[in-house]
């Protein structure tokens, strides 16, 4: 009876201890978080260790992590911060506040500064997740012109995860294309050009709680540059996208649809909202099939003209509005030179006394009940 007790309780002493053999932390590998090593080589071994682990887990504890190189996620890991929420650390901006280095999982890329088509700082895999870290590029000027770099975070393969993060002020946040059913949920931050990025999708992607706010600036030509050149969420081809819950302040574009030579976005967007900007929504190329936006809040009121609604005539596609509130200052609520339009049970005020609310300029278009 007791060798039956012993061999039971040595079989779950293997179990445990092949559970824990899951967890990788970067520290074991020589990791530092002083904000001054190079931790590239660190974290890119325990990646490597935990793929072949299967579905291992990469544990980055409290620390300001630099890194002067670029990593890969093997198939099916998970790279996890300490953050259990996605923080705002507006501290640069507003002395007294939370910095980017006071606390949690920081990791800050320095690779490719003015090399925007290089390697992004974290491509990510089939069924990897990023989770619970505070992205910070430390050699950013606040006050300047951004400098280049490239994407933050790509995301390929089929169902990568990227969550409760903070991308403070990245000039490229993520790459959401190339991929399928993607997750994007709990993400702020103040992505310089642009915050989102998707295209290529054939099957479903999801972006849920979504924040760009300018936590890290709203000085000279940083700010300049944001409003003059940039887009808040990016959607190309993408099949049945799902977008719940977002917000971009401070852009050039808040929302872009496009068509990269690859097709179009049909999808549903609720909750979606645009503060600060010249151009809320812009239209250069939707699906047939239809965008849907729905309660949504769009204020466009800096630079030249702005705009809430602008449909290029390189639209051949519908987009549709339902329950949505718009107002200014701005020049016109919506401005349509093609494709299709449905607006119902919208709101519009306060557009310039010497344009129309509505230019309709070519296209078809319906308007009921606002």
């Amino acid at each position: 009876m007791k060798l039956k007790i012993f061999a039971a309780a040595l079989v779950l002493a293997l179990f445990a201890a092949a559970a824990m053999a899951v967890e990788f932390n970067v520290k074991d590998y020589g990791a530092v978080g002083d904000g001054k090593t190079d931790n590239t080589a660190a974290f890119q071994k325990a990646l490597d260790d935990a793929g072949k682990a299967l579905y291992g887990t990469v544990v980055v504890d409290n620390g300001n992590y630099l890194f002067k190189g670029h990593l890969v996620m093997p198939v099916g890991v998970t790279l996890k911060g300490t953050r259990a929420s996605v923080p705002a650390n507006n501290g640069i901006r507003d002395q007294g506040l939370p910095l980017p280095t006071e606390g949690g999982s920081t990791l800050m890329p320095t690779e490719n500064r003015g090399k925007e088509d290089g390697d992004p700082f974290i491509l990510m895999n089939t069924n990897c997740t990023v989770q619970g870290f505070v992205f910070y590029y430390p050699e950013q000027e606040r006050e300047k012109t951004p400098a280049p770099y490239p994407w933050t975070v790509a995301m390929r393969g089929k169902n990568p995860a990227l969550l409760d993060c903070e991308l403070l002020n990245p000039y490229n946040g993520i790459d959401a294309s190339q991929n399928e059913r993607q997750l994007v949920r709990n993400i702020s931050g103040q992505p310089l050009r642009r915050g989102i990025f998707t295209d290529e999708i054939y099957d479903i992607g999801r972006w849920e709680n979504i924040h760009w706010n300018p936590w890290y600036s709203m000085k000279g030509d940083l700010w300049d540059f944001q409003l003059t050149k940039g887009e808040g969420f990016i959607l190309g081809k993408s099949d049945w996208h799902y977008v719940f819950n977002t917000f971009a302040y401070g852009y050039a574009i808040g929302y872009r649809f496009i068509d990269n030579g690859h097709g179009t976005t049909n999808g549903q967007l609720m909750g979606a909202a645009a503060d600060g900007c010249n151009t809320s929504v812009q239209v250069d190329a939707a699906s047939g099939l239809g965008v849907l936006i729905t309660n949504g809040q769009f204020v466009a009121m800096f630079k030249e003209d702005p705009v809430m609604v602008r449909i290029k005539k390189t639209n051949t596609g519908a987009v549709m509005f339902q329950n949505c509130s718009f107002w200014g200052p701005c020049k016109s609520n919506v401005v349509m030179e093609g494709g299709e339009l449905t607006m119902q049970n919208c709101n519009f005020v306060n557009w310039a006394a010497d344009s129309p609310s509505i230019d309709l300029r070519a296209g078809n278009a319906i308007i009921d009940a606002c």
